[in-house]
């Protein structure tokens, strides 16, 4: 498969920061805010990542849906925290950050929320405080408990070439984690399970190299990569309080994702109502793999509330 352009051509009406505390929170909004249908907030997986790789949902506001992207704290154009000790990233932390946003820019009382893989859950457990002018989730290509993604990623691990998976464990005793071999054996399983598409899109390029550039965050709550989750969301899970969600839930995946369907089965189990959508020819990130069937599916979601 061969990548579509990018979206960087899609002209933001607005880009600033909002203050959170005493940090700022960078934002662009493409669209008009308030013009009729709820805003569109896109959360941002890692965590540690950026914008970046989600831009192309920009073109929902070519249909009428504001969209508002966000670079979350520690990131992108947000503050940079370096000398942070691990313990000051928290998902509590985050999720005030997100509400922060939506009152920040006016739109606490209409707005519709897509998060994905790690921006996922954080969305769900904001839509879990029922918050009134949340119209719409999306819980795209992510975990409901750390635990069963840790799981998932040993299954799909064990599923890479045998000397492939001895590298990965030769660099990961040695703690040699930026070391030419590993970084070719993680892309073994990110080409598998992440980003099916060759070369990688360019936004999605960006994103990885902001991680690659201040790992601070990823490495703080995930750790040294996408499968080998030793960091302080080892643990976490939302699974007991998804029953709680009141708002109406689409769910998408990939059929090749590391967010396979046991990880994304709980929201499906839990969520009342909640709808799932399987991308048969993505991994990760369908909105760049598959993008003509994914914005069918998304506008579809988005007109029906």
């Amino acid at each position: 498969m061969s990548p579509k352009p990018s979206a960087q051509g899609l002209v933001p009406g607005v880009k600033g920061t909002v203050p959170f505390g005493e940090y700022r929170t960078w934002y662009r909004v493409t669209g008009e805010l308030g013009a009729g249908r709820p805003a569109v907030v896109v959360v941002h997986g890692g965590p540690g990542s950026t914008h970046d790789y989600l831009l192309p949902l920009a073109r929902l506001a070519e249909d009428g849906w504001p969209v508002v992207h966000y670079d979350q704290l520690g990131n992108g154009g947000s503050t940079h925290l370096p000398d942070s000790a691990p313990d000051f990233w928290t998902v509590d932390l985050f999720l005030a950050e997100l509400g922060n946003l939506v009152e920040e820019l006016g739109i606490a009382d209409d707005y519709v929320l897509f998060g994905q893989s790690w921006g996922g859950p954080l969305s769900a457990q904001h839509a879990m405080g029922r918050p009134p002018g949340l119209r719409g989730l999306v819980v795209a290509n992510a975990p409901a408990s750390y635990p069963i993604w840790l799981q998932e990623m040993a299954r799909l691990r064990a599923a890479l070439p045998p000397d492939v998976q001895a590298a990965l464990l030769r660099h990961e005793a040695a703690g040699t984690y930026e070391s030419e071999e590993y970084l070719a054996a993680m892309r073994v399983f990110y080409d598998r399970h992440v980003c099916r598409l060759t070369p990688w899109p360019r936004d999605f390029l960006s994103s990885f190299m902001e991680i690659y550039n201040d790992p601070t965050v990823y490495y703080a709550m995930n750790g040294p990569t996408e499968f080998h989750v030793i960091g302080s969301l080892k643990d976490w899970s939302i699974v007991d309080g998804l029953h709680t969600i009141r708002t109406p839930t689409l769910l998408l995946s990939g059929r090749h994702d590391e967010a396979t369907p046991a990880v994304v089965q709980p929201y499906m189990d839990r969520v009342p109502g909640a709808r799932w959508e399987i991308f048969e020819e993505s991994s990760h990130l369908p909105h760049l793999e598959e993008p003509d069937r994914f914005f069918e599916v998304l506008t579809d979601f988005l007109a029906g509330l």
